[in-house]
């Protein structure tokens, strides 16, 4: 299969034939997606219509009307977007549902849909919080990109790598696939999405692949990748200039980075980057987001694999919402639990590897944000492959924001 990344600059090269594509999807199956019947948005409701919808809980306050009676205005979301609500105090409704609002997050809720206006909203007469296990892509936004078609690529360029990286990456998926498919790779800059983490993974990989396969020198690949970046940037100046209007400037203050770290790349000329380390590691560079974020229907597999010992109660009644940071996962972080989540992968699949090849992905995944400030557990890469990983990093985390289609 051919296609192209990154405006349409970075080939996208892959075998794969419809067998192996079966086989591929029948070991690692992909999320079953909401039809066209399972979706709300309430703009294309029409005044006075009664509704009823599995909703997530945002924010909820009690207010006062001007004639000083109380009622709830809560805010709820799905995967269309925000839902502003309102119950009025109908025989003590406000002191029956605040202490289940403060205990549930996912809601199935009855109402009419009012317009204000040109603001649309509901009135709500029936509120039930919902127990029962929920499918995530109901209720939260995902990517519009094909989830089959990047689990294919995904796994077609893992079954290419040689051993033992081949069994590391396939034993974490194995591991983790079910949460890995489906989970967010941020909360808000970018890849803030279900399934962005699975983009995002094989968004680095389409970058590391034209850098070291793709091109006879890995430096001239990316001084080429940086050429784009700048006729980019230009013509998002331009066109801020002719319509006057404060538009989101994609690649400001991206050049200068890239040009040091393609000078701190150049102190390993006479080093050849190891493709097998840095495919491996771009696995895992951000695997550890499993822990560090938590949303409605995240589990905790990760949790208790790297942790099979401890106690688990602290996982125990969640109240899951929207894409938030992991109360305990953010005090660890994803950099760390994805070196910690390497080693245990090695360990429960009892691959030999050398202690050197341990170390140069744990240093991949370490440095792949660059610089401490931007949260690199280390001053700076110290191999070629460090370098490599950050700068395919750093472009993909971008250019995301540049696609019409997340």
């Amino acid at each position: 299969m051919t296609l192209s990344y990154f405006y349409n600059f970075v080939p996208i090269t892959f075998n794969c034939n419809e067998a192996e594509r079966k086989e591929i999807l029948n070991q690692f199956p992909t999320p079953v997606l909401p039809d066209s019947t399972e979706f709300f948005n309430i703009a294309d409701e029409s005044p006075g219509n009664h509704v009823k919808v599995r909703v997530l809980l945002n924010e909820f306050h009690v207010q006062k009307t001007k004639t000083n009676k109380q009622y709830l205005k809560m805010l709820f979301s799905n995967n269309a977007g925000t839902i502003n609500t309102k119950m009025w105090d109908n025989q003590g409704a406000v002191e029956k549902y605040q202490p289940i609002l403060e205990k549930y997050a996912v809601f199935d809720i009855e109402g009419i849909v009012d317009d204000f206006r040109g603001h649309k909203s509901l009135t709500i007469h029936q509120l039930t919080p919902c127990t029962e296990e929920i499918d995530p892509f109901s209720l939260l936004a995902y990517t519009q990109q094909n989830i089959d078609d990047l689990t294919i690529e995904l796994f077609s360029y893992l079954n290419e790598l040689a051993l033992p990286y081949k069994d590391i990456a396939l034993g974490a998926m194995r591991q983790f696939w079910d949460q890995f498919r489906i989970r967010p790779a941020a909360k808000g800059y970018h890849h803030n999405y279900l399934g962005g983490l699975l983009k995002h993974t094989v968004g680095l990989m389409r970058f590391a692949r034209y850098i070291i396969k793709m091109e006879e020198n890995h430096y001239k690949a990316v001084m080429k990748l940086i050429s784009v970046v700048e006729k980019a940037y230009k013509n998002e100046l331009w066109s801020q200039f002719q319509t006057s209007e404060n538009q989101q400037l994609i690649w400001k203050g991206t050049i200068d980075h890239l040009y040091d770290m393609l000078q701190g790349m150049m102190v390993y000329k006479e080093q050849e980057p190891n493709y097998d380390v840095i495919m491996t590691s771009i696995l895992f560079h951000d695997i550890g987001k499993l822990l560090e974020y938590d949303h409605a229907g995240k589990t905790f597999e990760a949790f208790k694999f790297l942790f099979p010992t401890a106690v688990h109660s602290d996982l125990e009644n969640r109240k899951q919402a929207g894409i938030t940071m992991d109360e305990l996962g953010v005090m660890v972080g994803h950099i760390p639990y994805g070196v910690l989540i390497l080693t245990k992968i090695i360990e429960a699949e009892g691959i030999e590897l050398s202690l050197g090849a341990i170390h140069q992905m744990s240093h991949c995944i370490l440095c792949h944000h660059g610089l401490p400030e931007w949260g690199a557990c280390v001053r700076k890469p110290q191999s070629i492959e460090g370098y490599i990983i950050h700068i395919v990093d750093f472009l993909d985390s971008r250019y995301e924001n540049a696609e019409e289609i997340k």
